[in-house]
């Protein structure tokens, strides 16, 4: 291994490392808003695929629900392991794979254009909520005993929530084209 390439691995690790961290504060910031609660995670695990790619985007991911599942409370109910058992870790999980689109999307172009940027938030969005949604009504009718609708899930874990991840989506497509060139570009 070369020292260019140990540099590039230190840079990817600190890279993962600072976006795991970044969604994990963003699910302690809380934007009140009726009904459903709103937290800054998928910014955060959208912009990790928008500015890192596909790979580095989903590890960082990855981490973070690591982190949460060997006890330390980095998701928005604590952590641990009985968090699987959660009907909301559906969203966790459907974080890493919208990140792993978003990169992918993204990636296809050395620079990408802010309709790309826009485009790939919105495939990663939708990813999330195909996640989330299965999950939510898997464990709530089949493991809680708590049976949920498929119309009241499309409400409640949906439509009521969409509108402030479609907000971040145009955020996260505007803060990657600036950012996109310092992140390809630094060296750490």
């Amino acid at each position: 291994m070369t020292i260019k390439n140990k540099q590039w691995n230190t840079r990817n690790l600190i890279l993962c490392a600072v976006f795991a961290d970044l969604i994990a504060i963003g699910a302690y910031i809380k934007i009140p808003v009726p009904i459903v609660p709103f937290t800054l995670q998928f910014l955060f695990a959208n912009l990790a695929g928008l500015l890192l790619g596909k790979k580095l985007g989903a590890i960082s991911v990855a981490i973070y629900i690591a982190m949460g599942l060997i006890g330390i409370p980095v998701f928005t109910g604590g952590g641990g392991i009985g968090y699987i058992f959660r009907p909301t870790f559906g969203y966790i999980i459907g974080f890493m794979a919208g990140a792993w689109l978003t990169g992918f999307i993204a990636e296809k172009t050395k620079t990408p254009s802010s309709k790309r940027l826009l485009a790939a938030g919105f495939a990663g969005l939708g990813i999330v909520y195909l996640f989330g949604m299965s999950y939510y009504y898997i464990i709530a009718n089949y493991y809680m005993n708590s049976p949920i609708g498929v119309w009241a899930l499309i409400l409640y874990g949906f439509i009521l929530a969409v509108p402030g991840d479609i907000a971040i989506c145009f955020t996260s497509a505007v803060l990657a084209k600036r950012l996109i060139p310092i992140v390809k570009g630094s060296q750490l």
